[in-house]
């Protein structure tokens, strides 16, 4: 049997102990670690949350690494075509990380409706264009189908449609205009398959989905030929290493750049997170902290006479203070239960209800978005645990200093 686990579990089962002056100390202490626990978790949680869902839209809209001509062109609108006939489409076998594929292409263009206008960007997409993220984010209609002839069908965002006034079937005429200003503007009849939303209203704003053979046609460029390619991959935490790998392999006339190459911004504002997070957790962890090595004082403080007969009897001073210290692991596992049970609920419902909203022409998205792992929760809990005893370490040698023939007439 571990004598001083023993004695510890003694002392706080203790009726005496619930009702002692340390009492009040105790329950702060303990809610001190349980609000601190529930912090961490919502720093981490809403912080890693955002980053992977803005990083996810980002991906969506542009691919994670996007391969293009090599050229001094730096608006979102190809000019450039590329030929489709290459080494790593339609699969990219020399670097395993890459898991898909697709061809896109832009041109800028006019909305004209009876009433109103408006400036958007045709992305022209392929048969084989991933649905899956327009899907998520899908709020009426379906999403547009160009696996048979050339399809007149579009998607586009409710904030556009909501300007124009246009709805799912409504149809409409954009005009693009010519290299050469004095021929009059090529006109093509769009009808709105599906409308969706978002919230990243840098996107929203201006993007069209359509299928990639008008502006093939527009443009005058052959079947085989395209604005670019959009590669995604399975493991984004090596998005640098990928692209180093993907730019040299293909063709030295071609230029590949990530996403966080073009939108540089917006990465080193997400990285700002990490620093937040990183902040907040200490500044919790200090404070849990101090409560505890002030509850520990307290009980050190209230069991004086107890210290002093352990010595008489032959206890040796840091077998003491493991009592003490795993009366205080105690204290701090009990506050990590409640705060993990309170913080993983409240996490919980903002998952499934999305009880805080956020701006999204400032933060992308329309809620909080809440995503934290088990290696992570793991790594808070047993963090805060072990950091907590650590700081109580050095106040347990009080116990030291405790005469025995002291302690005993102490009252």
């Amino acid at each position: 049997m571990n004598y001083e686990l023993f004695i510890a579990r003694r002392i706080i089962a203790s009726r005496e102990h619930k009702n002692s002056v340390s009492s009040p100390i105790i329950k702060i202490s303990i809610l001190a670690i349980a609000i601190g626990i529930i912090v961490m978790l919502f720093s981490v949680a809403t912080g890693v949350g955002l980053q992977k869902k803005i990083k996810e839209k980002i991906s969506g809209f542009n691919g994670d690494i996007q391969i293009i001509n090599f050229d001094s062109n730096n608006s979102r609108v190809t000019v450039v075509p590329i030929s489709k006939n290459q080494d790593f489409y339609p699969e990219f076998s020399s670097v395993p990380n890459v898991k898909k594929v697709q061809v896109f292409a832009t041109k800028a263009g006019i909305i004209r409706t009876p009433n109103e206008f408006e400036g958007i960007v045709l992305k022209g997409v392929d048969k084989d264009y991933n649905w899956s993220f327009f899907k998520e984010y899908l709020k009426q209609g379906s999403v547009p189908d160009f696996s048979g002839d050339l399809s007149n069908e579009v998607l586009m965002s409710v904030k556009t449609a909501s300007r124009l006034r246009l709805g799912v079937g409504d149809e409409f005429y954009t005009f693009f205009v010519k290299n050469d200003p004095n021929k009059a503007p090529n006109s093509r009849k769009f009808v709105i398959s599906g409308i969706y939303d978002s919230g990243f209203e840098e996107f929203d704003e201006t993007l069209m989905i359509g299928d990639i053979r008008h502006i093939q046609r527009i443009n005058k460029w052959p079947e085989d030929q395209v604005g670019g390619f959009e590669l995604f991959i399975h493991d984004f935490d090596q998005l640098r290493e990928t692209g180093f790998q993907v730019y040299e392999t293909i063709d030295p006339s071609l230029n590949a750049y990530t996403t966080a190459e073009k939108f540089p911004a917006i990465y080193e504002w997400l990285a700002l997170f990490d620093t937040n997070i990183v902040v907040i957790i200490g500044i919790m962890i200090l404070i849990a902290g101090i409560n505890m090595i002030t509850a520990l004082l307290v009980l050190i403080l209230e069991r004086t006479q107890m210290i002093g007969i352990l010595k008489a009897l032959g206890n040796h001073n840091w077998s003491i203070r493991k009592i003490f210290l795993y009366n205080a692991s105690f204290l701090i596992a009990k506050g990590l239960f409640w705060g993990n049970l309170i913080g993983l609920g409240l996490l919980l419902s903002q998952k499934y209800f999305g009880i805080i909203r956020l701006n999204p022409e400032t933060y992308y998205v329309n809620q909080a978005p809440v995503y934290i792992g088990i290696p992570a929760l793991i790594y808070i809990n047993l963090g805060t645990l072990l950091l907590c005893l650590l700081m109580l370490i050095v106040p347990s040698y009080i116990v030291s200093k405790i005469s025995p023939v002291k302690a005993i007439k102490f009252d």
